[in-house]
């Protein structure tokens, strides 16, 4: 009889172990598969090319910062953000994001030659927003920074 509670006792102590022992290495895959920033929605940092002679193009703003001021409900509004490439190398914007899909940014999509000048549209609809509302606009350029931020703020009438 003491053989018996001890054969299953052993026994469930061993599938007991292999249990946890599975749970923990399926833990261990699910961190380590999480190591893509992708896979958490986060969006992969844009792949950094150093240039063969060290020069990067660099963007200038007359201003990243602008205050619609106060606007009408459902209404839609925009400015343009002028640029400036003062750098060294062609300037290349891989994409420009809003904070929210109320930010429509456009940019322009051919190179910028240095010294040459640009624009980035950002359009702003306040379409569900009440009070005041700051939003930004991310820019992924080859600049040696990577990305620029522009910023829009308004205060939405009642």
């Amino acid at each position: 009889m003491i053989k018996k509670i001890i054969i299953l006792t052993s026994i469930s102590l061993l599938l007991l172990l292999g249990a946890c022992k599975k749970k923990e290495e399926a833990n261990s895959e699910q961190h380590s598969s999480i190591s893509n920033p992708a896979q958490l929605g986060i969006p992969e940092m844009e792949k950094r090319v150093v240039p063969a002679d060290g020069k990067y193009p660099e963007m200038t703003f007359a201003s990243k910062e602008h205050d619609f001021g106060s606007i009408e409900a459902d209404s839609k509004v925009n400015y343009s953000f002028t640029f400036k490439n003062t750098g060294q190398a062609d300037l290349i914007i891989s994409r420009a994001v809003g904070s929210c899909g109320c930010t429509i940014p456009e940019y322009p999509t051919d190179p910028i030659k240095a010294g040459d000048s640009g624009k980035i549209d950002v359009s702003f609809n306040s379409a569900n927003k009440h009070g005041n509302q700051q939003k930004s606009v991310t820019i992924y350029t080859n600049t040696k920074a990577g990305a620029e931020s522009l910023y829009i703020t308004a205060s939405i009438k009642e």
